[in-house]
């Protein structure tokens, strides 16, 4: 702004005048001031010139002179001041400082508390003005406007009667909660007294007298503020009944002033999982239906009487036969969804007006005051649901699905009037905002709601008399894509549609339809392919989205596999054809001609023909889209980004979820990312790059259950996957890797080369192998940390390589680099580079036991020793590092050889990485962090060559294990602890014979406490728990000496004794056999055998000893009756579960009577 500009001379001219002015008690003074502030209101201040040029402290030091000149007795000049602040305030981006709104809102409270009643409404409007957006800088006034005696607080009392008054207080309120980003929010007790006061003006009635359309205006304040209140804050679960009040309140308001209805709440709403105030109405027959208004008499239903008085009423205002034929179209009347549109478009005129409105709003020239109040009604239900909106945010979504039968229906409205939910609106609101605030509303409930609606089923016959919450919350769901798919196909406006596409997208992602009958997804499956052609681009990104949400759902879905499998012009017939076809015929002659592959094959899935049309071929002349180039001047216009994107995004769901359908175009779709690559906008490059990972990741995926997959079921060939490779490997992608411009298409195009099936990379030619180790440890070196970690986690990928992970100097430089990404200051590069490390030494265990040469004589003391050190550290860091750097650490323990312990050092070093592990056993880290390191200690218990039993830290290892067996809320902590106690091969591993004590007592004690405090996730690993124990227990008895025995005979002959043996024979009989797959009875029945000679071999070893020793015969022979006896329980309970008719145990029945008779003979 030019210093002197004529907007900022105006306001000085002004100021000027009013410096110039001495307050006197006489009629000049009064007259001038009167002039110059009718002046000041006269100007045009919205002008853009004039609104960019004015500075906002020459308008906080205009309206403060004027405040002082401005006296409290002359109230026509206070109004007249009012108006010019609310016009400044309004007009232009005015930003206060402190001591200037100090100043005016002081001078607005006294004048609140000195002039007549007549001026407050507009007094307070003027302090709305000043109070919005600065909450956080009025504190010291909150007393004098929201305390006990405060003004605001006294104009807003329900018993106030002005009721322009009540609405402007209301107003200053909300403008008082309207929080800025960064500054706090109102204190505890006045965001209280807020609240309540909102509240009670939302649920109070219209009182007598007053205008519909100040009323509106009051509730819109209302609403307004409650929204600020709702925004800034988490709800707290403290508010007792607040939340059902308010619920109940924005549900009415959410209907306020439909037209064809009137709406009666209750004042509350009760979180339950049934419908509480939805009653079935009686239904209708023709021969009793009334032909005129007038004649209207509603039959009294029966039952449920009581409910009557709460239940939300409607009074239809048009009885007539559209009403039946429009309840028959909502409903779907058995007709077929092309004939449901056609009926709807012959609406009569008015009816589309009241419904469907194209408007975006009415006006006062549609209809005078009856289109004003409609207006006002409107922005009353929008402002609800957007009240709404954030009282969904800022709720616990466990919270809310209490009251989800209160907004969502679980049954259709046949026979009667509809329920009141957001369905109702998105299906009858006549504005496009409204629909589209009730869409937003609901897409926010269902986001995030897959957990709570997995419990919904319908798979099953139902009940006739019970109805389960599975299965009400099942018809839930079809009432949900019945609804939105009726709003798919009538909605008229584009923003609107919009929202519908995307609540529908929210539903396909949280719906459980695996456990749920087929069918759900069809009708929206057609009805969607028409929109993918829409003009307006919104609408096309969005569609393209639903699809992606159809594929990535539970995918594979055989209802989708279906869907997918059928050609396009099937799905056609729905919706309006005629736009969608000409579109697609207009493609497929174009590629026809250009020969085209997406149309040279019959058998290629249609949506993935669809998604690399939008993506590489040009747009169609018939879309409009805004602020583009018009076709005629650019004939190979691509799409616009959005909708490339979306569609690249949707291949990539379709290759991850239906790979064995996409598979034969492997080649082609590595021209479409190959294309992509070639680009210039980076973020068509980095869906390229994302698709390929998704390429190479589904290959993998599809190699690794190569065993499991059916005869009938093709893979893709090697062959192809290696000239697949060859081609990523030979074009644009290591332009993409060595991009230092835009580092998130490095770290993608990192994560792709870390897909490359291990195969295939072997059988690629050595320069293209070089290529990508070289490529992947330069750029370890990146400055971007993103770009570092993604090479870094490559290199863990890469180590596990059957070629390269026997190429010694590959795997020293791969150990060389991870150790310097270990010491990075990004957590999220250490986090890589420890995950790298664990992979790295699981490849060197694996060579040690694979490989002829010996490939740990390669890797130098000195190499091994910075690997512990740093291993050490790492277990150190963060859960996310720690949970890899004790895995690796307990690798390298396994690797140790005698020769490296006794070199310096190294026995130092071993005893920082035990106590290092014991301690995290024993932490509070997170239960992955805790079931490494257990495991790590197993790993290390391994090694011959640690001097386990001996070392000082042995004692501490067994206790820490010892603890977690017993204590840790986890089990599989449990299990892995359970399991490390086991490894130790003989009996001088354990220690002393206290040692050995506190270890059995501990197994003992962990199988008794086995079921106390079971949680539900954790029940599902109770069977192998318990297993576990019981082999570790077995493992002990075979290595006891004499000087143990006194405790093992007091646990079989105690208190403890019988359920002992019952955890054993269960160990024996191994109960999850009943329900294992046929493919792993073998493993099973092998297993049991083995589990029997264990047992042999454990009743051999007491035996030897009750020979052999004097003196303990005694207790050996105890234990070894509890033995015989588990071992007679067993045999009875196999020969009980043969004679009942199990199959699978009855092949095991003869096996386990050979393996008990030698148990026999061998004792």
């Amino acid at each position: 702004m030019e210093h002197g500009s004529p907007a900022d001379m105006l306001l000085r001219c002004y100021y000027d005048k009013l410096c110039s002015l001495t307050p006197l008690d006489c009629p000049s003074f009064k007259t001038e001031l009167n002039l110059l502030l009718d002046e000041l209101i006269s100007e045009n201040y919205s002008n853009s010139v004039t609104r960019d040029n004015i500075r906002s402290e020459d308008v906080c030091r205009l309206l403060l002179k004027a405040s002082q000149l401005v006296p409290f007795s002359q109230e026509h000049l206070v109004l007249k001041l009012c108006q010019l602040v609310s016009q400044l305030f309004n007009q232009l981006q005015v930003s206060m400082d402190t001591q200037t709104l100090h100043c005016l809102v002081s001078y607005y409270i006294q004048a609140l508390q000195t002039c007549s009643l007549w001026t407050h409404a507009d007094i307070l409007l003027a302090l709305s003005s000043l109070l919005c957006g600065n909450g956080s800088s009025c504190q010291q006034h909150l007393s004098d406007l929201l305390g006990q005696k405060g003004i605001l607080v006294i104009c807003s009392a329900p018993n106030q009667a002005d009721i322009e008054l009540h609405s402007a207080a209301i107003h200053c309120m909300a403008n008082l909660c309207l929080g800025t980003p960064g500054q706090p929010y109102l204190e505890e007790p006045y965001r209280e007294i807020c609240f309540r006061t909102f509240l009670q003006t939302l649920q109070s009635p219209k009182p007598p007298g007053a205008e519909d359309l100040v009323f509106c205006t009051l509730l819109q304040n209302s609403l307004k503020g409650m929204q600020c209140l709702l925004n800034g804050v988490k709800w707290k679960p403290g508010h007792g009944d607040d939340l059902g009040f308010l619920l109940a309140v924005l549900k009415k308001l959410m209907f306020y002033g439909l037209p064809g209805m009137v709406v009666e709440m209750p004042k509350i709403l009760y979180p339950a999982p049934l419908p509480q105030y939805d009653i079935p109405f009686p239904k209708v027959s023709e021969e009793t239906m009334p032909t005129k208004p007038g004649g209207n008499k509603k039959k009294k239903p029966r039952g449920n009487v009581q409910k009557a008085h709460i239940e939300g009423k409607w009074v239809l205002k048009e009885d007539s036969g559209e009403d039946q034929q429009e309840l028959e179209l909502r409903q779907g009347g058995g007709r077929n969804p092309k004939q449901m549109i056609g009926n709807w478009s012959q609406k009569p005129s008015h009816y589309q007006l009241s419904w469907r409105s194209s408007e975006s709003e009415y006006s006062d020239t549609e209809g005078g005051i009856n289109a004003k109040l409609r207006l006002y009604q409107m922005r009353v239900r929008q402002g609800s649901l957007h009240c709404f909106l954030s009282l969904v945010k800022c709720v616990d979504k466990r919270v809310l699905f209490g009251y989800w039968s209160a907004f969502i229906p679980d049954t259709p409205a046949i026979g009667g009037p509809p329920s009141l939910t957001f369905l109702t609106v998105v299906l009858k609101d006549p504005s496009p905002k409204v629909r589209a605030g009730s869409l937003q509303v609901l897409s926010s409930l269902l986001e995030g709601s897959r957990l709570f609606l997995s419990a919904a089923e319908d798979t099953s016959t139902p009940r006739q008399a019970f109805t389960s919450f599975s299965a009400t919350l099942a018809s839930s769901l079809r009432e949900l894509h019945r609804s939105l798919l009726l709003a798919l196909m009538a909605e008229s406006s584009s923003q609107t549609l919009t929202q519908v596409i995307k609540c529908v997208a929210h539903l396909v992602c949280n719906t459980p339809y695996h456990r749920l009958r087929p069918g759900l997804l069809s009708p929206i499956w057609k009805q969607i392919q028409q929109y993918v052609h829409h003009r307006d681009v919104n609408v096309r990104v969005s569609s393209l989205t639903l699809l992606g949400a159809l594929v990535s759902a539970q995918a594979p879905l055989p209802e989708i596999q279906q869907l997918l499998q059928q050609p396009a012009k099937t799905s056609g017939d729905v919706g309006f054809p005629h736009e969608a076809h000409m579109c697609q015929n207009w493609r497929q002659q174009r590629s026809l001609e250009e020969g085209h592959w997406l149309y040279g094959e019959e058998g290629i899935c249609w949506l993935l023909r669809l998604c690399v049309c939008v993506v590489t071929q040009p747009r169609e002349d018939h879309h409009s889209d805004s602020g583009t180039i018009p076709f005629h001047l650019s004939p190979n216009l691509l799409e616009p980004s959005p909708v490339r994107l979306e569609a690249l995004q949707v291949l990539a769901h379709l290759v991850k979820g239906y790979f064995f359908l996409t598979q034969e175009c492997l080649l082609e779709l590595c021209q479409v990312s190959a294309c992509c690559l070639r680009e210039q906008d980076s973020s068509v490059q980095l869906h390229g790059t994302k698709l390929l990972e998704e390429l190479g990741t589904s290959i993998i995926q599809q190699y690794r259950t190569e065993e499991k997959i059916k005869e009938s079921t093709k893979h893709v060939p090697l062959c192809k996957v290696i000239q697949f490779w060859s081609e990523v490997l030979s074009g644009p992608l290591t332009t993409a890797l060595q991009n230092e411009k835009h580092p998130t298409l490095q770290t993608s195009a990192c994560d792709t080369l870390s897909s490359i099936l291990p195969q295939a990379f072997r059988k690629l030619p050595e320069k293209t192998q070089m290529l990508c180790v070289t490529m992947l440890l330069g750029l370890t070196y990146s400055e971007n940390s993103l770009v570092k970690a993604a090479s870094v986690r490559a290199l863990g990928v890469y180590v596990l390589f059957p070629g390269l992970s026997e190429d010694v100097m590959f795997m020293m430089d791969s150990a060389s680099v991870i150790l310097t990404a270990l010491e990075d200051h990004s957590p999220n590069v250490r986090a890589k580079a420890a995950w790298s490390l664990g992979n790295l030494t699981d490849a060197i265990i694996v060579n040690r036991e694979n490989v002829v040469i010996d490939f740990q004589e390669e890797l130098t003391s000195g190499l091994l020793f910075k690997l512990v050190k740093s291993s050490i550290q790492a277990a150190k860091d963060k859960d996310r590092v720690k949970s890899n750097a004790v895995r690796a650490l307990g690798n390298l323990l396994h690797l140790l050889q005698p020769q490296q312990l006794k070199q310096p050092g190294f026995e130092e070093l071993l005893e920082q990485a035990m106590c290092v592990l014991v301690d995290t056993v024993q932490s509070d880290a997170t239960m992955k962090v805790r079931w490494n390191a257990c495991y790590a200690l197993g790993n290390a218990f391994k090694n011959p060559a640690l001097p386990l039993g001996t070392a000082s830290w042995s004692a501490e290892a067994y206790s820490a294990l010892s603890c977690v067996v017993v204590s840790c809320k986890n089990f599989k902590v449990r299990i892995k602890s359970a399991a490390a106690l086991s490894i130790p091969s003989s009996r001088a591993k354990y220690g002393s014979s206290c040692q050995f004590a506190q270890i059995w007592i501990a197994i003992t004690k962990a199988l008794e406490n086995s079921k106390d405090g079971v949680d539900f996730v954790e029940y599902r690993y109770h069977t192998s728990l318990c297993a576990q124990l019981c082999q570790t227990l077995l493992h002990l008895l075979n290595l006891c000496q004499p000087q143990d025995l006194g405790t093992i005979q007091s646990s079989v002959t105690g208190r403890f004794g019988s359920t002992l043996m019952g955890f054993l024979v269960n160990y024996l009989v191994d109960h999850e056999s009943e329900t294992e797959k046929e493919d792993k009875e073998e493993r099973v029945k092998n297993s049991i055998q083995d589990r029997m000679n264990k047992m042999i071999c454990v009743l051999g070893t007491l035996r030897k000893l009750s020979k052999e020793e004097e003196g303990c015969s005694a207790g050996a022979d105890n234990i070894i009756d509890f033995l015989e006896g588990v071992v007679r329980s067993y045999k009875q309970t196999i020969l009980q579960v043969s004679l009942s008719g199990h199959h699978s145990f009855q092949d095991q029945t003869n096996q386990t009577t050979e393996v008990s008779d030698a148990v026999q003979a061998k004792v």
